[in-house]
């Protein structure tokens, strides 16, 4: 048995109700020992999960992961201490800053510089979820009770009704240098995306080897389960390449940059300069076999179990798995 923990993603899967509970029963039977949602545009993060909740017993319920700039951190707050409560104390919180197109397009709010407004975010959730005392707190980017300059004055300092729920795991969602060095320092986990089994100590080594005991490290990874080899790799190109090429500008791509870390930087270049262009099919295209084996799990399940080797020797302590199929869901658990 390995130490990592299985974990699904349900990104991707129909949000109707019947779906949902077929595929969070399936996981907690096969073993899954967690399920993880996520947000973007559209569906929340933390409503699929009190459904879930509700339907399963023991799998843990994981964000990856709710949008800072879309919530207050006492709106947050608020959120865990209610789906703590619900769930018998089973919630996981992710947390990203998302991207200026997300957070300025879609939420309008600014954009702020990441490692700052998380470093603030996560000390105000912990101070509102340990409900010991009330809530105070200033900062650069947040200040509460708030003290602008079009504040009433009215304001005061409150402590959560709620039971507390100081045990809360809270995860960062970081890529870059600053933003790990901050999520070791502050928080218990990080939720990476893009993860390479081989080369991850190029990017994280030195920061990752500073983590206290018992930091977690989940990062998501992308599963094609199949006989056909060439054809496993053809189905996750598409998302690699749209991370790659296409989640942000020619100036400001984590995962670019994160990838040309790694050591693939004239591809990852290669990759964005098509997908920036309109040129779709030649950014998937450029995505070479090595990447994509080096990134997601391909192939057929001998093969997939060969990969799996190379995920448990790192600092993986729960692999979020996101199949392109929902066929896939028990074969994977087997491999466990």
């Amino acid at each position: 048995m390995s130490k990592v923990e299985l974990g699904l993603s349900l990104a991707g899967i129909p949000r109707d109700a019947a779906t949902l509970a077929a595929v969070a029963r399936r996981a907690e039977e096969s073993g899954y020992g967690s399920v993880w949602t996520g947000e973007a545009w559209g569906s929340d993060a933390f409503t699929p999960l009190a459904y879930v909740a509700a339907l399963t017993s023991r799998i843990r319920l994981g964000t990856a992961i709710a949008q800072m700039p879309a919530r207050t951190p006492a709106a947050t707050a608020m959120t865990v201490l209610t789906l703590q409560q619900l769930s018998g104390g089973r919630l996981v919180l992710g947390l990203g800053a998302s991207g200026p197109q997300v957070v300025e397009g879609w939420h309008g709010v600014p954009y702020r510089t990441p490692v700052q407004m998380t470093r603030e975010y996560v000390a105000v959730l912990r101070r509102a979820l340990a409900g010991a005392e009330r809530l105070e707190f200033s900062g650069s980017v947040y200040s509460i009770p708030y003290t602008g300059t079009d504040a009433t004055g009215q304001g005061r300092a409150l402590r959560t009704t709620m039971p507390p729920a100081a045990d809360t795991p809270i995860l960062v969602a970081a890529l870059g240098p600053k933003n790990v060095a901050m999520a070791v320092e502050e928080a218990d986990g990080l939720l990476p995306y893009l993860w390479s089994p081989t080369r991850w100590d190029r990017a994280w080594g030195d920061t990752l080897a500073k983590a206290p005991e018992g930091f977690e490290v989940a990062p998501t990874v992308v599963a094609c389960v199949g006989d056909d080899l060439d054809a496993c790799r053809d189905r996750v190109r598409p998302q690699l390449a749209l991370h790659i090429g296409g989640m942000g500008s020619k100036s400001k791509n984590f995962y670019t940059a994160l990838v040309a870390r790694y050591g693939y930087e004239a591809e990852a270049t290669r990759i964005q300069d098509l997908y920036l262009s309109g040129d779709r099919a030649g950014a998937r295209a450029a995505v070479p076999d090595e990447l994509v084996d080096d990134l997601a799990l391909v192939g057929p399940l001998p093969r997939i179990a060969d990969q799996l080797a190379a995920w448990r020797e790192g600092p993986v302590t729960t692999l979020i798995v996101e199949p392109t199929d929902l066929a896939m869901l028990e074969p994977i658990a087997n491999l466990w």
